[in-house]
């Protein structure tokens, strides 16, 4: 009986046991990560003054990386390690999972799909647009046609473009991500600047994980030299950290996959004063490409890009004058000068309406005379060629310190001459 009795205990305590372990496996797979979840939520939202916040910021920066991993998705950027119908990258795109600072970092990452600016929409600058395809571009998206050479031939770890303001850098860049088609995070200096000790770090790291998630990716900072400027004694302890935490993740252990290769990350960077970024920043861009004003035939391509469809008057419009006398400035003053010259017609035909007495609400713009030779030479026009010639020439007489060293000296036109 006695037998009997513990047979039935054993046989109990054994059914006890499983249901117990089955309750829990089957609690942990389906139930546990939905209630924990919950608790976890409202533990956060009790004790965490910025909980909203970050919630808010997560569920953009979802937004944001689900459409642009969609619209790879659509484009058929599966990088050959998907299936063929594109549900590895479906898979993708619902297990990736950004801690509170890669979300932040998140909010800053633009679709090149969303940048408009290509390499047929900058005058000029060939030879640098032909070695940033091929050193750059075809690297970060067709990784499979280097293979050959190795980690030689991988994509460099930076590429810097400096030269004076105005003269394309940014738009170089803008130009990159477009054609590449890599995930573009255009990073500012606000992003990785946090309150708390500690914080800018963790948001550094943020800026390489989140781009190790979604490469190829390039990571461009303007004006690079506010950032990683030269490092000195006086420097706050905070900014150095920032500096070495950015140095280390860069181009550091964890900076290659497990087979040697480079990760296809670029830092892009974009300065006129290259003199003023640290020595161990620029040892990390190999590749530097300097962008000078433009000469003459890319001052001609500028012209007739900004110009565009715009009405001119073809007895008394001359392209390639405009383009000699415009020696020494930059891209951005040329266009400023082309706007203040398409103004010159408007403005004319205005006060003549004015002065006849009619509305100006009534003017018929098919009746506005087409941009002259002459409206570059006007009240405004005039006054930004003259001023650029001017310290063009003063330039070349005795150079200043600051950039007698950094850029190419500016091609000029010695026999032109300005008549007003």
């Amino acid at each position: 009986m006695s037998d009997h009795k513990r047979s039935r205990e054993l046989v109990t305590g054994l059914v006890v046991a499983i249901g117990t372990v089955s309750t829990y496996l089957v609690w942990r797979k389906y139930f546990a990560p939905y209630f924990g979840s919950i608790f976890s939520r409202i533990v956060d939202r009790v004790t965490d003054p910025d909980w909203e916040k970050n919630e808010q910021t997560r569920k953009r920066a979802q937004a944001n990386l689900q459409r642009i991993r969609l619209k790879r998705l659509e484009g058929g950027d599966d990088d050959g390690d998907d299936d063929a119908d594109g549900s590895g990258l479906r898979r993708r795109i619902e297990a990736l999972a950004l801690n509170e600072y890669e979300n932040q970092v998140a909010l800053e990452v633009v679709a090149p799909e969303d940048i408009p600016v290509g390499f047929d929409d900058i005058g000029g600058l060939g030879d640098i647009i032909e070695e940033l395809k091929e050193a750059v571009i075809y690297p970060l998206t067709m990784p499979h046609l280097y293979r050959h050479g190795g980690a030689l031939l991988a994509a460099p770890s930076g590429v810097l473009l400096y030269g004076p303001p105005g003269c394309g850098k940014t738009m170089l860049a803008k130009a990159v991500a477009h054609e590449s088609g890599a995930a573009f995070i255009n990073l500012h200096i606000s992003t990785v600047t946090e309150k708390w000790y500690g914080d800018s770090n963790k948001l550094v790291r943020a800026v390489f994980s989140l781009a190790r998630k979604l490469e190829p990716a390039i990571i461009f900072i303007d004006e690079i030299d506010a950032v990683l400027g030269t490092r000195h004694s006086g420097e706050h302890e905070a900014s150095g950290m920032v500096k070495a935490e950015f140095m280390t993740l860069w181009d550091g252990l964890t900076s290659t996959t497990a087979a040697g290769v480079p990760a296809r990350i670029v830092v892009l960077g974009a300065t006129n004063r290259i003199n003023e970024i640290d020595e161990a920043i620029l040892r990390r861009m190999p590749k530097k490409f300097p962008v000078p004003l433009p000469g003459l035939e890319q001052r001609k391509r500028i012209l007739q890009l900004v110009l565009g469809d715009t009405k001119r008057d073809p007895e008394h419009f001359d392209l390639d004058y405009i383009a000699r006398v415009t020696a020494g400035m930059s891209g951005s003053d040329i266009k400023e000068a082309c706007r203040d010259a398409a103004m010159a017609p408007l403005r004319e035909y205005i006060r003549q309406q004015r002065a006849s007495g009619a509305a100006v609400s009534q003017i018929d713009p098919e009746r506005i005379r087409g941009i002259r030779t002459d409206d570059f030479f006007g009240r405004r026009g005039g006054h930004a060629i003259a001023e650029t010639r001017s310290r063009t020439t003063s330039t070349a007489n005795g150079p200043s310190k600051a950039s007698s060293d950094e850029y190419e000296d500016v091609e000029e036109d010695g026999q032109t001459t300005v008549t007003a």
